[in-house]
């Protein structure tokens, strides 16, 4: 594909040992986070590799590939454009769009001889009949927005506080290099990407009839960001604004919000013995430019702001996170990796020794020797307290965890 591009090296490693392979590779993510371009630097690996490769490529986005609506549709194309049995590399791009899909890519998957891979902007690919179909032979790919890293390399900017301001003002979706960082420039994209996701990829898709509902509904979660919620607060709240939604409806709202990647749900749990608990969670957005249309970027919110993006860093690193209680107290994030934990408190400044003792405090009490990190930013870090690490944010984003 003749296609310019930055190489996500990260994602690409993670596809690379499964080239060839007799699996499905499922790469999920919100829209406009690079899942296409992606594809794009896989097709480039395998024809450098393999000159005879034989690249069938289906984008649903695209008006010439309309007539791909369903399974059967998939499979003539794909057969027809194969024209050996040999070195067949099937990409589909936003396959949700294509009715009972699976059956397709079991029908593919069954016959040999085609290695598969498929994007698609909603979480629901892997539930379902497709996990049903499929059982054991697709690995999922989980693509971001730019991690803070990214960012610098793609913007060519250095990292420093200027820098940094960008990046929690605008978030991290890859297209902003095209883009003059400016607030009615940056905002006015974004906003055009909050309605898509909104109104194709939840309100289409789920036959959403309670439009305006929908939107209170992402404006209280912008204004909640890191904030324990439950579907009985926010109906009581929306009830407190004259509208009456029940919180079963609120439950599916905030699930096909999750569905399309666009907010991430954490549970909290107790360190002490791990028990999950099944009310109050915390939600946190894929990108945080996108939340910042919704309300605006406001310097009132920078605690929340700085938990959304070490949040997503973690993610991004692989953990497993939840909101971690010990006692009556609050840990930021319990996260485990490979049988390793690590626990992480974030707070804006550590201005007084009340702050200090709050944040240090709780990570204090956990009694194991995992690693423990207080992030923040103050300039004055790097040292410990007590074992604890006092990390400044931008040092913590630009490292692995």
């Amino acid at each position: 594909m003749i296609k310019e591009y930055i190489t996500r090296q990260h994602y690409l490693d993670r596809v690379r040992p499964y080239i060839g392979k007799d699996i499905i590779k499922v790469i999920t993510g919100q829209r406009r986070v690079g899942k296409s371009y992606l594809l794009f630097q896989i097709m480039d690996v395998i024809t450098a590799s393999d000159p005879g490769a034989q690249i069938i490529y289906i984008n649903k986005e695209l008006y010439e590939f309309d007539f791909i609506d369903n399974y059967r549709a998939l499979l003539e194309y794909i057969k027809n454009k194969a024209k050996s049995k040999k070195n067949r590399y099937v990409f589909i791009d936003e396959i949700q769009d294509i009715d009972q899909f699976e059956k397709a890519l079991r029908s593919l998957s069954a016959e040999g001889g085609y290695d598969i891979y498929c994007t698609g902007s909603n979480a629901g690919l892997l539930s379902g009949e497709l996990a049903t179909y499929l059982s054991g032979r697709y690995v999922e790919i989980k693509v971001f927005c730019l991690s803070y890293i990214e960012f610098l390399d793609f913007h060519k900017l250095q990292n420093n506080s200027g820098t940094f301001l960008k990046y929690i003002k605008y978030g991290g979706l890859p297209y902003l290099i095209n883009l003059k960082l400016e607030d009615d420039i940056v905002y006015d994209y974004l906003k055009n990407i909050y309605n898509t996701i909104l109104f194709k990829d939840v309100v289409k898709r789920h036959r959403i009839r309670n439009i305006a509902f929908l939107e209170r509904l992402t404006i209280y979660l912008a204004d909640n960001a890191g904030s324990l919620v439950s579907a009985k607060k926010i109906s009581d709240f929306l009830k407190s604004q004259k509208t009456n939604i029940s919180p079963n409806v609120v439950l599916n709202y905030l699930s096909h919000l999750e569905s399309a990647f666009f907010i991430l749900k954490v549970r909290r749990s107790e360190i002490a013995g791990k028990k999950i608990f099944e009310i109050g969670e915390k939600y946190y957005f894929e990108d945080l430019g996108l939340r910042h249309t919704i309300i605006g970027y406001r310097q009132a919110d920078i605690g929340k702001i700085l938990e959304n993006l070490v949040f997503l860093h973690l993610k991004r690193s692989g953990y497993s996170i939840t909101v971690g209680r010990i006692g009556e107290k609050e840990i930021d994030f319990a996260c485990e990796k490979e049988g390793e934990r690590l626990y992480v408190q974030v707070a804006y400044m550590i201005t007084d020794q009340r702050v200090h003792d709050r944040e240090f405090g709780n990570l204090l009490r956990i009694k194991d020797n995992f690693t423990k990190i207080v992030v923040s930013m103050d300039e004055m870090t790097g040292g410990k307290f007590k074992g604890i690490k006092h990390v400044n944010i931008k040092d913590f984003l630009v490292f692995a965890v």
